[in-house]
């Protein structure tokens, strides 16, 4: 996706192949107190598939026809159009993969482990911290290279060894993968503590196995 000038076919299968990866990946990794059935999860691939093509291909053929801006400008905002679709597609993606845990809510637990209903505002939270996890995580990935890309091309050196564009550029996203991916990950956390109060008003006056008044739950995020 971060090779310059890719042609329509590749822009299309690349972003196919990302979204069928973060299809697989969702499924596998969401909270499993709610499932989707294989038709659910069809509709939300072929969404995710058609969002990222759609605005891929789209901007890939908008940018250029900016004349109103300078070229140095277009071609940053060409490399940044990999971001843009990704970003967006994997946002419609978790929330498609994941749309259940909102409509039908999520298992919330007291400090002894036991579930004490399903909640809604739980599902939301969780899913909306997973899609911007994902952002953090593109973000770096599907910019910093790009854009290092755009500075190394106006240099004696790109015109010296042309050939180094490739491994200069593989360096570039295996060092910003490995630094975003765990810090990503790590800006929230996997068991999520909530404020009843903040939650659906039928977990507000919970009590536990001894009386006390429960003022927080938890829940599993998923990742």
């Amino acid at each position: 996706m971060l090779m310059p000038n890719p042609t329509t076919r590749s822009i299309i299968f690349w972003q196919w192949a990302n979204q069928s990866v973060n299809v697989a990946f969702n499924y596998a990794n969401a909270n499993k107190t709610t499932e989707m059935n294989m038709k659910e999860t069809a509709f939300a691939y072929v969404s995710a598939v058609t969002t990222s093509c759609f605005l891929a291909v789209g901007l890939n053929q908008l940018v250029p026809r900016m004349t109103s801006i300078s070229p140095s400008v277009r071609t940053i905002m060409t490399r940044l159009v990999p971001f843009t679709a990704v970003a967006a597609a994997g946002t419609v993606n978790v929330f498609l993969m994941r749309g259940k845990e909102i409509s039908e809510g999520i298992d919330v637990y007291d400090h002894e482990g036991k579930s004490v209903g399903k909640s809604q505002k739980a599902g939301l939270s969780a899913i909306t911290q997973v899609a911007i996890s994902r952002i953090l995580t593109n973000f770096p990935v599907l910019t910093i290279p790009p854009l290092i890309l755009a500075q190394w091309e106006r240099t004696s050196w790109a015109q010296q060894y042309p050939k180094a564009i490739l491994p200069l550029n593989l360096a570039v996203i295996s060092l910003c993968l490995m630094t975003a991916l765990p810090l990503a990950i790590a800006a929230f956390p996997q068991y999520a503590t909530v404020d009843v109060q903040t939650l659906e008003e039928r977990f507000w006056h919970l009590k536990d196995s001894k009386g006390e008044p429960i003022k927080t739950l938890t829940y599993n995020k998923g990742l």
